[in-house]
Parts: C-alpha cells; structure tokens; sequence
C-alpha cells in the first residue's frame, strides 16, 4: 500500500490498519472468509479479495490508488459486476459508483469494558431471529452467515430477542463491533450500552482492540459511543461500486 507524507513533518507516514481494516481482515485472522479472482501463474498473487457472498457484503484493495488492485476487483466480480466498499478512495472513471454513505469510525480509548450476565451468545440456529431484529432495527447489512465471523451475543425478553452487538471485521490486533440494535418497544435502558461492553470485554480478553462504524449522519449513536469511551479517529465511505463492462454481455 502506498504511503503519504505528514503534513507536520514531511517524512512519510505508513498507513495504519485501520485505514484498511476490510482488507487486514480478509488477509489475516479472517483469510478461511475470503473470495479472491483467479490470476495466472506468472503474477498469482491477487490484491483483492471479498467476504463469502452469504458472509458479508465487504470487497476490499490491498492499495486503493493502485490500478492493478482495481483490475484485480474486476476479474472477481465480473464485468458490469458490484462491490462494496469501505475507506477513503476515488474509483477509478470507468467504474461506476453507485450508491455512498459518509461514515465515522470511532475508537476505543477509554471504554469500560464488563461483562453482562444476562447476555446470551448467539449462533446459528439464531439466525432467523437475528435477521428480524436487524430487519426491523437497519444497524447494516446482515447475512446468514455473518453470525460466523466472531461472538454475538443478545438479551431476550420473555423468549425473543430484543437487543443484540457482535464482532465484525478482525484485522489484526483490533476488532469491530458491529450490529449493535435494540427493539423499538425496549430502548431506553441501556441494552445496547451493556452488550457493546460485554462484547468489548471479550475482544480485549484476546488482546485486541475495540473499533466501530457508524453512519456520519447518526449523530445520536456517535454522541453514545462517545460518551462511553469511543473517539472519531477517521470518516470513511460505505461506497458501492460497478466494474465497467455489461453483465449480460458476460454472462451470455
């Protein structure tokens, strides 16, 4: 990945892994996740990468300025194919940017981290469940398989589940703490503050760091996170992208 010189001292600065933390993710503690295009022989080595479709939406560039990264993403989505993706990049002009939302990505730095007794772990068998509440609540995309990538854990009412937060992407040394949600019928008291504290207590068990993503324009959510230990360190996009090329055309 290319680096860029500090506006103070001039010396270059190389990028942190939570500039690209997708990427760290897919090519680290996440790899068994990862979908990569076919290369030849000559130059095998792709440099880019997508979670499994059932999985999570995420692709991701080892650089985002490189052109061969882009072309790599071309060869594994197809042509006239999407991608989304996340960071501070400029597609290149034949690609077709299709949809972005400004985002905020917030690290801890002061958060008490505990756990919650009456958090349950969620798995698989949940999933059903689990994907009502994201339907109803919208904190991001959601798949059957997403439950797979790290620990959820959920709060239950007289049976359902009511709240919920988990672990996302994993680059390494930190941990993203994602689906955050509560039922409309039972905000108000907390349950989300208590799981994002509970799931953060058993990423800093292992030894990482918490991290997180929130809508630019979710100002109440940045507000809590901040007030329980979580500082803006970037603003990303959540872009999703079309390669040039006609679908139809490649597929017939």
């Amino acid at each position: 990945m290319s680096t860029s010189a500090s506006p103070h001292t001039g010396t270059l600065v190389s990028p942190h892994i939570l500039d690209n933390p997708a990427w760290a993710a897919l090519s680290g503690p996440h790899a068994a996740f990862a979908e990569r295009a076919a290369r030849p022989e000559t130059d095998p080595c792709s440099r880019a990468a997508r979670y499994a479709p059932d999985v999570s939406p995420f692709a991701a560039l080892a650089d985002p300025t490189d052109p061969a990264c882009w072309a790599d993403l071309r060869r594994l989505v197809g042509d006239g194919g999407t991608a989304a993706l996340a960071g501070v990049l400029t597609p290149p002009d034949d690609w077709e940017t299709v949809g972005s939302v400004p985002g905020v990505q917030l690290v801890d730095t002061s958060l008490r981290a505990e756990p919650a007794p009456e958090a349950v772990r969620l798995g698989p068998r949940d999933v059903p469940e689990i994907l009502g509440l994201i339907d109803l609540t919208k904190p991001g995309p959601f798949l059957p398989r997403t439950v797979e990538l790290g620990t959820y854990l959920g709060i239950r009412h007289r049976g359902r589940l009511i709240a919920m937060a988990g672990e996302r992407l994993r680059p390494p040394g930190w941990t993203e703490i994602s689906a955050v949600c509560t039922h409309p019928d039972h905000r108000g008291r907390g349950l989300a503050t208590r799981l994002v504290r509970a799931v953060a207590a058993g990423i800093r068990e292992r030894g990482d760091v918490p991290f997180l993503h929130t809508a630019a324009s979710n100002t109440t959510a940045i507000r809590l996170y901040e007030s329980v230990g979580f500082t803006p360190r970037r603003r990303p996009s959540f872009m999703a992208v079309r390669a040039p090329g006609n679908t139809a055309a490649n597929s017939s």
